[in-house]
C-alpha cells in the first residue's frame, strides 16, 4: 500500500466521496507504515477492515509528537519542525519528509483564500517565532515574503515605527497588504501606532500565552480593529504538527482547504466523533502523508454543518485526558 500521490491530494474538489476515498487510502497506508499510529489503533481496539467513514477513522494524540518519532516509512527528514515550550515542557517534533509538500500546502490554499501572492506586499510581526529555529510559521511567512517579490515585504521584529512608516507608505500607494503577527505583537502594535488601515488585511496568529493578561478572541479583534481601523481581523490556524492552514477572513470561524477537515469528539469518550458539533477538535490533514493525517488536538470548539469552524480555546489537563487510553 503506497501514499496517495501528493498531485492528487492537491488537486481534490469539494466533492465529500472523493475526499473520503483519499482519506480511507491515507489511513491504510499509515496504519501500515507508521509504527506508531498503528499502535495507537491497536490501543484503541481499531480493525482496520471495519473503517470506512471520516468519524471511524483513529485520530493519533497530539501530545504523541512530544514523544515519539511519528513517521510513515522510514526517512531522513529534510527538516524537523519544533513547537514553543518552556523549559519545563516537552516540545512537539514534526519530523518532515519533503519540505516541497509543505510549500504546496500553505502556497495553494494561501492562493485560494486570498488570490495571486505577487499582488501582496507581505509584512511579518513574529518576534517570539523569529527567535526560534524551527517554526513552521516562520518558514511559510518567510517564502511568501519572498514569493510576493515586493521591496518592502519583510519581517519586523520589534521595529513598531519602522512598520508603522512602512504601513503608512503602502497605504499611500493602495498597495494590498498583509500584515501576519502573533496576537502579543500586534496588540502592542495597535496600541502604540494607532492609524487607519484601508488597503490592509490584518491576521493574526495566535500566541498570548505568559505575554498578557488572557483575552476572549472578540475582545482581541476589537482591541486591534480600533486601533488599526480595519473591519475584521482574519486569522490563521496551524500547529506545528500539520502542513496544513485553515483561515478566517472575519468573525473567528475558520474554512479548510480542500486536502483538510476539522471533525468534532466527544470530551469524555474519545471515540465518539461527528462531521458537527460541539466538542473537542479532530483535524485530517492530507498533506500529513508522511508523518499522521489525522490528529486529535487539545483545542475546543464548535464545527459547522458547512465544515467551517471555531476554536474557543484549550482543553484543561489535555496531556492527562489526550492519552488516556494508554493507561486503560
Amino acid at each position: 500500500m503506497g501514499a496517495i500521490d501528493v498531485n492528487n491530494i492537491f488537486s481534490l474538489s469539494a466533492d465529500p466521496a472523493a475526499f473520503r476515498e483519499a482519506c480511507l487510502q491515507t489511513f491504510r497506508f499509515q496504519y501500515q507504515e507508521n509504527p506508531v499510529y498503528r499502535e495507537w489503533c491497536e490501543l484503541t481496539r481499531t480493525d482496520p477492515v471495519a473503517v470506512k467513514t471520516l468519524n471511524t477513522i483513529p485520530a493519533l494524540p497530539i501530545s504523541f509528537f512530544k514523544s515519539r518519532e511519528v513517521m510513515s516509512t522510514s526517512f531522513v527528514p529534510q527538516t524537523v519542525f519544533e513547537s514553543s515550550g518552556t523549559t519545563q515542557s516537552l516540545t512537539s517534533r514534526h519530523l518532515v519528509k519533503e519540505v516541497g509538500i509543505y510549500r504546496q500546502s500553505f502556497l495553494q490554499a494561501f492562493t485560494q483564500f486570498y488570490g495571486d501572492i505577487t499582488d501582496w506586499c507581505i509584512l511579518g510581526l513574529l518576534p517570539s517565532y523569529l527567535e526560534r529555529q524551527h517554526s513552521s510559521l516562520v518558514m511559510m511567512v518567510d517564502e511568501l515574503i519572498r514569493l510576493s517579490g515586493h521591496p518592502a515585504s519583510g519581517f519586523y521584529l520589534d521595529e513598531h515605527d519602522l512598520l508603522s512608516k512602512t504601513l503608512q507608505q503602502l497605504e499611500a500607494q493602495s498597495q494590498k497588504t498583509l500584515l501576519i503577527g502573533v496576537t502579543f505583537g500586534l496588540l502592542d502594535f495597535a496600541a502604540a501606532y494607532p492609524q487607519q488601515l484601508k488597503h490592509t488585511v490584518v491576521m493574526e496568529t495566535g500566541g498570548m500565552k505568559g505575554r498578557r493578561k488572557e483575552l476572549t478572541r472578540a475582545e482581541v479583534h476589537n482591541l486591534l480593529m480600533a486601533g488599526l481601523g480595519v473591519g475584521s481581523i482574519h486569522s490563521e490556524y496551524g500547529m506545528t504538527e500539520l502542513l496544513s492552514q485553515a483561515y478566517s477572513q472575519g468573525e473567528g470561524r475558520f474554512t479548510c482547504p480542500p486536502w483538510m477537515k476539522v471533525l468534532v469528539r466527544d470530551e469524555e469518550d474519545p471515540l465518539a466523533v461527528q462531521e458537527s458539533g460541539r466538542g473537542i477538535l479532530q483535524v485530517i490533514d492530507l498533506a500529513n502523508m508522511y508523518s499522521c493525517s489525522f490528529i486529535a488536538t487539545e483545542d475546543v470548539g464548535k464545527v459547522y454543518e458547512d465544515g467551517s469552524f471555531e476554536v474557543w480555546g484549550r482543553l484543561d489537563n489535555s496531556d492527562i485526558r489526550g492519552c488516556s487510553l494508554l493507561v486503560v
